[in-house]
């Protein structure tokens, strides 16, 4: 068995994570941060990248296409860390349901196309022994399940929002205000989004329990979390369009969330790719 250059640079030292999970990038959409998405790749490595749904946002393309340099590269950057050896798992979502369409679960471990591999879901062990059942969640979303035409009309109203968003923040950065998401607050005001999402954890969590796994890795909602219900450990890695926020797993089995755009101070009000750096941080990431 054979070994690329750089799939022997990777085990040949110790990478960043054991383990980083993200979703719901929405590439092919303005909204995502693909210029941050795409810092956080070239700054990070792994042993596993599970992507969790909802990368390539086919809803949006199939009604008005949008695709930028920056989307490319984010798909670069995940093709380079497959190729270095990173174990790179992608369970498709409701945004890029065409995808579940190769997913043959009568093959063993997932199809496999340049290096990724792709599932309807996995179970992740840590190193501490703890199972999670890595899943989108949209199958444990009601209205996206049972009344598409309604999901549909709420993604074009979040788009619109977003698009406000924008010429909000705009009009706040010309008065010398700082970045504030409106769109974000407004999810957060409506009373029946916020039962949503009560409900939409504890079935995951249910779902975790009923199968004795102990806890479940999710996205969907673009609301990052971890918390525990009724013994269950409910973790949400959040979004790459408001959040920019990635579950990671440290070495020693600890789990994490953290905010990338934080981390690196980037402000969402500045021009896309006027703060990120191609070069990257020299940290331990796949060449």
């Amino acid at each position: 068995m054979t070994h690329s250059p750089s799939a022997a640079r990777l085990s040949d030292r110790r990478p960043l994570y054991r383990s980083v999970f993200i979703s719901d990038t929405h590439l092919g959409t303005r909204g995502c941060r693909s210029d941050f998405l795409a810092d956080f790749l070239r700054n990070t490595s792994c042993r596993q990248l599970y992507l969790v749904g909802d990368i390539i946002d086919g809803w949006r393309l199939r009604r008005s296409w949008y695709w930028d340099a920056q989307h490319d590269e984010v798909l670069r950057l995940i093709l380079r860390h497959a190729r270095a050896g990173t174990e790179v798992t992608y369970i498709p979502g409701n945004h890029d349901e065409m995808f579940r369409a190769w997913v043959d679960p009568a093959v063993h471990g997932g199809l496999e196309i340049a290096g990724i591999r792709l599932a309807a879901e996995a179970v992740h062990v840590t190193a501490a022994g703890t199972r999670l059942l890595v899943i989108h969640g949209d199958a444990f979303d009601s209205v996206v399940r049972y009344a598409k035409f309604l999901a549909l009309l709420g993604d074009g109203a979040y788009a619109a929002a977003l698009v406000l968003n924008r010429w909000f923040n705009a009009a706040r950065r010309r008065l010398g205000y700082p970045y504030w998401s409106l769109s974000a607050w407004l999810k957060r005001q409506v009373k029946e989004a916020v039962k949503a999402i009560d409900r939409f954890e504890t079935a995951l969590a249910a779902e975790a329990r009923r199968r004795g796994l102990d806890g479940v890795v999710c996205g969907h909602i673009h609301h990052a979390e971890m918390r525990e219900l009724a013994g269950v450990l409910y973790i949400n890695d959040g979004d790459w369009v408001e959040s920019c926020t990635a579950l990671v797993e440290h070495h020693d089995g600890r789990l994490e969330l953290i905010d990338w755009a934080a981390l690196r101070g980037f402000s969402f009000a500045d021009p896309r790719g006027a703060r990120t750096d191609p070069r990257g941080l020299g940290v331990s990431a796949p060449a």
